[in-house]
């Protein structure tokens, strides 16, 4: 499985320059870059260490100035774009093919007759990224002298250096980077290169993409070393960029141990001969699942919501747990991060997000403690783990008690009709979050749709659980019985059904016969909100549904008409006063644009699965995945975008690799395969 690019696109700097490549470590650490081999953002680098995993990203190691010496002459086969606008050495001139192998991005350099390969790709589960050059061919031998930049800043970009310089040292095999103010040492070492130190700050850097987003664009690094060799034909060097004084230099085992985890990822999906589009989304899916390790749990599991400045967020989280596990194969995977996320539910609520810098987790959401719910009822369709279910249950059961009684930000249930009601001012609980200088751009406070389609479906979730426990259990007991201290399994069923007739009727509310779909919101500060946005679909589209066949059709046809694109939904339909179908700019036009009409990729998966729930057709509904699909060739080389313009032609932006694209992505495949296969019973 491979995808590969030519001359015609690597020799153009705007379709070279703007494609990207992701590798990652499972940890949270990862390298990016383009296929020019500019830097256009704060992220890329070869080395971004995740030093307090899965976060405390770090830049370490940004780039290797590669010059090849052939029969007399030098050939620089590396490009950096200045302050000045200047992009020299244009070193992309030289590439004459690109390809993503699996999941290694790899470079073909070309000058006279001979023919110079380069790979990238790190190791499962440390701070260790490789790069391997290989002299495929030539009629003599190739001088390759590598100048490495390095760094210690923050991936997110502002000063240099975690409090100072970096002093630079020999060691054995190369070289070791110590910043003065005493923080943790990293490392650039070789198989069999020459190494000799360094140092000269490199200034002004021109990083395009944080420039197109109203951020600073100018970037610094520290030359801090060369690396020399002689490659004959046939040869491959190997350089080991590290947080550890002591990897494996043995790069060719090092790159057979990738593929062999690249392979598992791919044949656990149980897909024999998977067409290179699954394939490449299954490799994908893994780079977002990564360790969050617990006290006496130091294998736990959570998901960085996108790359390259998102984190771990639980709303992202739960959202993507099927597509990204269940759909993979990976039950264990999924069953781990359920138990990892239990640990942190506090007050009712799981968290939004974690910090970057460690500090407690943040609880503003209302939405990710209700994906919660679903990603458990996915998990136990696909696997029948009841032990999973009866561990988690009393967590789900607060959990409820406390979203009846009340908890944070205003969120409760109101009586008078069973629905669920959230928000205060300054605070965004959705999942359309965005905020402008303290304003939220889509406060959405009172009761919104997609919130008590979740919360109606949670409740059935909950009487479904505890049915099933009330079996389990009654198998499980020597004298039979089914009790759980709190009046037993059938009471709290009967009780979550009457709670959730109670949100079914209420849930009419939402319906808004004039135009032909649901409110966005009810009962807000204004009134009721009758944007078309997508969030209605998942009334349509969760397994318990609130709405009778007739509207589930109709809320399907109206966002088919109105909102749908070849790369997902739009936030808000095209005709509405504040739609906005341009996303870029500063933070305050790309936060006013977010979810005023950009189109978001992961809500394909809420369309395709009510399109397939109302009309049974898989065919057609493959139709709309498709396009998405086609994407992988675009932005980030393999993965899919977290956006995309409103307006065609629907450009890629923000995240240029996000969680819940391909994992919703991933999702809705395999509900169209099952739902193709009872058709053919």
């Amino acid at each position: 499985m491979s995808i590969e690019f030519g001359r015609d696109i690597c020799g153009d700097l705007a379709q070279a320059g703007g494609r990207e490549w992701l590798v990652t470590n499972g940890i949270g650490g990862y390298a990016s870059g383009t296929v020019a081999g500019l830097l256009s953002r704060s992220y890329h680098g070869l080395l971004v260490a995740a030093l307090q995993p899965p976060l405390g990203r770090t830049l370490l190691v940004t780039k290797l100035d590669e010059t090849a010496t052939y029969d007399g002459r030098d050939y620089p086969l590396f490009a950096n774009r200045w302050a000045s606008g200047a992009v020299d050495p244009a070193g992309y001139h030289y590439l004459e093919a690109w390809r993503l192998d699996g999941a290694i991005p790899v470079w073909t350099f070309a000058f006279g007759d001979a023919q110079l390969e380069k790979r990238v790709f790190m190791r499962q589960g440390e701070n260790t990224t490789y790069i391997l050059y290989t002299l495929r061919r030539g009629s003599r031998p190739v001088t390759l002298t590598l100048k490495a930049l390095v760094n210690t800043r923050d991936h997110h970009g502002g000063a240099p250096a975690l409090g100072g310089d970096i002093a630079v040292t020999p060691v054995p095999s190369g070289l070791q980077f110590t910043p003065l103010n005493g923080s943790m040492p990293f490392y650039l070492l070789s198989d069999r290169a020459q190494a000799a130190p360094a140092h000269d700050w490199y200034r002004d850097f021109f990083l395009a993409v944080e420039d197109e987003r109203g951020l600073n664009p100018l970037d610094q690094h520290l030359y801090a070393g060369q690396f020399t060799l002689t490659l004959q034909p046939g040869e491959t060097l190997t350089l080991a960029a590290s947080a550890e004084p002591q990897p494996n230099l043995d790069g060719v085992a090092a790159l057979v141990e990738r593929e062999m985890v690249e392979a598992q990822v791919v044949g656990q999906a149980g897909q024999p001969s998977p067409p290179d589009w699954l394939a490449q989304l299954l490799l994908a899916a893994d780079q977002f699942i990564v360790r969050r390790s617990l006290p006496g749990a130091p294998d736990g599991r959570s998901v960085i919501a996108g790359y390259p400045w998102f984190g771990d967020w639980g709303r992202d989280t739960m959202i993507s747990l099927p597509g990204l596990t269940l759909a993979t194969g990976r039950p264990d995977v999924a069953a781990s991060i359920l138990r990892t996320f239990a640990h942190y539910v506090d007050q009712g609520m799981l968290p939004n997000r974690f910090p970057d810098a460690g500090e407690a987790p943040e609880y503003n959401t209302v939405d990710a403690t209700l994906w919660y719910f679903e990603a458990i009822r996915a998990y136990h369709a696909a696997t029948g783990d009841d032990g999973l279910l009866a561990d988690l249950f009393p967590v789900l059961a607060d959990i409820i008690a406390w979203h009846r009684r009340g908890t944070r930000y205003r969120i409760h249930v109101d009586p008078a009709d069973g629905l669920l009601t959230s928000g205060e001012p300054g605070v965004q609980l959705t999942w359309m979050d965005a905020r402008v200088d303290g304003r939220e751009i889509t406060p959405r406070t009172g009761k919104a749709v997609e919130i008590n389609a979740l919360w109606y479906n949670a409740l059935r979730c909950m009487a479904s659980f505890a049915r099933r426990l009330e079996g389990a259990m009654a198998l499980a007991t020597p004298t039979g019985e089914s009790v759980t201290g709190q009046g037993g399994w059938a009471a709290q069923a009967d009780e979550y059904d009457r709670l959730a007739d109670q949100a079914r009727q209420g849930f009419a509310r939402f319906w808004n016969p004039s135009m032909g779909h649901l409110f966005d919101v009810v009962d807000g500060p204004d009134g009721d909100d009758a944007s078309l946005r997508p969030n209605q679909l998942l009334a349509a589209s969760l397994p318990y549904s609130p709405l009778d066949a007739a509207q589930a059709r109709a809320v399907v046809d109206m966002c088919a008409r109105r909102l749908l694109t070849s790369h997902g939904l739009r936030s808000l339909a095209d005709d509405d006063p504040a739609y906005i179908g341009h996303y870029g700019g500063d933070y305050r036009h790309r936060d006013g644009a977010y979810h005023q009409g950009t189109v978001w990729a992961w809500l394909i998966g809420p369309f395709v699965s009510a399109h397939l729930q109302v009309y049974r057709d898989p065919a057609l509904a493959h139709s709309f995945l498709t396009p998405l699909v086609r994407h992988l060739t675009g932005g980030c080389v393999g993965s899919l975008s977290e956006i995309f313009d409103g307006d065609p032609p629907h450009s890629p932006a923000g995240a240029m690799a996000q969680a819940w694209s391909v994992a919703e992505a991933l999702r809705v495949w395999r509900e169209i395969e099952e739902v193709g296969s009872e058709g053919q019973e």
